[in-house]
């Protein structure tokens, strides 16, 4: 028999190995999970039954880490600005709680990009977090470090956010399963930033795991009353799902060319799955798709049904103060004075140079709605899609501001509001992870979540790395 504070122990001791190495957990409260530890042990041993402690405490003494931009009491929540240095939660973001309330015991806050707004998790405050699988690997982001010490089994739940990529793209690039869920499911509050206006529709929170049967009964947690917008209790039969295959968003001038590894990956999937369900899987051509950068960012800037404009990016660089000037923050930056990133800055001329094009913006805006209703006609009540993850496989530190477009295979589906489960395919030749995103229709999340658990049988889901 294992006691819940020897559980902790171990993941403790874990990220006391690891973390040196890939700087994943950036403040830890292993004194207070050991107590709460402790206290699980007191309860198990007060004798309660099995039936009353799986449904009031559905993830009793199980370890789990939180994304830095997330409140946890008494935990910072800087979302890497260094304005934000000293800001210390004084309460918990309504996920977290409803985790805590379920017996879930929190060991520490992970790394993230600035702002949340780039997939390498880098920035000021805690520096760069690194791939268990190679150190000099990115870990994606802006939930990298949830990628990471998941990856490095140094945690069992990871919480993330996602509004671009930012559960898929970790979880890819460090080998576990993620899901953003379908918009509006899991509340978002008790982050920073949280969305304004109409990215209210396109932020998702949702569970990172090393184990795809471990995905659904965190978001029943996470999502609370929302759950009941999912059918999750739907039993789910693989043999008549109708399943559609993207090797490509069309040929996009704004992003990589797909890896040749990830598209033999993808079609070992399709080979397998008609092979063994005997399903036909439809190659299907989504024009569309070939603009999904455009479409995201114009979508993403646009205004809400209230006629309420977007948050700008520059005024949160600013936490609310002084709007930064990205021209003068990039001179800055140039000669070591600046205190924010060079993607962050990046993304503040990006946005204004969007908002120039006002004419432009609105075709882009309704072709994403057209989008919208394309893919929900095509995938329907019972229809998964499968799509590549990225582009590349996890690239070497500092090279994503080379290639800063290409998270828009991710992104996409985040302003078309579609549950998406990203789930691992083993190694590739570089001993670094492989995936595939698996898209459903809205609150069809029971789709994906249940194609991912049966990849995972056929290609063995997450694998220790070696590196750590």
């Amino acid at each position: 028999q294992v006691t819940c504070i020897e559980v902790v122990e171990a993941y403790v001791e874990r990220i006391k190995e690891v973390n040196p190495l890939i700087n994943a957990v950036v403040k830890d409260r292993f004194e207070e999970a050991l107590q709460e530890a402790q206290q699980v042990d007191k309860l198990l041993s007060e004798g309660p039954g099995d039936d009353y402690l799986e449904e009031k405490f559905p993830l009793l003494g199980v370890p789990i880490t939180v994304k830095e931009a997330f409140s946890l009491y008494g935990m910072p929540n800087t979302s890497g600005l260094v304005s934000r240095r000293n800001v210390i939660a004084t309460s918990d973001a309504t996920v977290v709680s409803r985790l805590k309330q379920a017996g879930a015991i929190p060991l520490g806050v992970t790394n993230c990009s600035e702002l949340c707004m780039w997939y390498e998790s880098s920035n000021r405050v805690y520096g760069r977090t690194n791939n268990p699988y190679d150190l000099q690997r990115i870990v994606g982001g802006s939930s990298g470090g949830e990628g990471s010490v998941l990856a490095a089994a140094c945690s069992v739940i990871g919480v993330g956010s996602d509004i671009g990529g930012s559960i898929r793209m970790p979880a890819f690039f460090n080998g576990v399963f993620g899901h953003k869920p379908t918009t509006g499911v899991v509340p978002n509050d008790g982050q920073f930033p949280n969305a304004h206006g109409v990215r209210t529709s396109y932020l998702c929170t949702g569970p990172m795991c090393r184990y795809a049967e471990d995905l659904e009964p965190v978001l029943r947690v996470m999502a609370g009353p929302g759950v009941s917008k999912l059918k999750l209790n739907e039993k789910v039969s693989l043999e008549k799902i109708k399943f559609h295959c993207m090797d490509h968003d069309g040929g996009s001038v704004f992003v990589s060319p797909v890896d040749k590894e990830i598209l033999e990956a993808q079609k070992k999937v399709v080979e397998h799955l008609e092979s063994d369900l005997g399903v036909q899987v439809q190659r299907v051509a989504i024009h569309k798709m070939k603009y999904s950068f455009q479409i995201w960012s114009a979508m993403m800037s646009s205004k809400d049904s209230d006629g309420q404009e977007a948050q700008r990016f520059t005024d949160l660089l600013g936490d609310h103060g002084k709007p930064v000037w990205p021209l003068w923050e990039l001179m800055k930056w140039l000669v070591g004075m600046s205190s924010h990133t060079l993607p962050a800055i990046a993304l503040g001329l990006t946005e204004k140079l969007v908002n120039l094009n006002l004419s432009g913006k609105a075709k882009l805006v309704s072709m994403g709605k057209s989008l919208q209703e394309e893919m929900e006609a095509l995938l329907g009540p019972d229809g998964v899609l499968l799509y590549p993850s990225h582009p590349t496989i996890a690239p070497k530190h500092h090279s994503p501001i080379c290639m800063p477009f290409n998270f828009a295979y991710t992104a996409i589906f985040n302003v078309l509001g579609l549950p998406v489960t990203q789930c691992p395919l083993g190694l590739g030749n570089e001993g670094l992870p492989l995936g595939i995103q698996l898209v459903a229709a809205t609150y069809n999340d029971h789709l994906t979540l249940a194609v991912a658990r049966y990849l995972e049988k056929a290609f063995g889901g997450w694998v220790l790395p070696g590196k750590v």
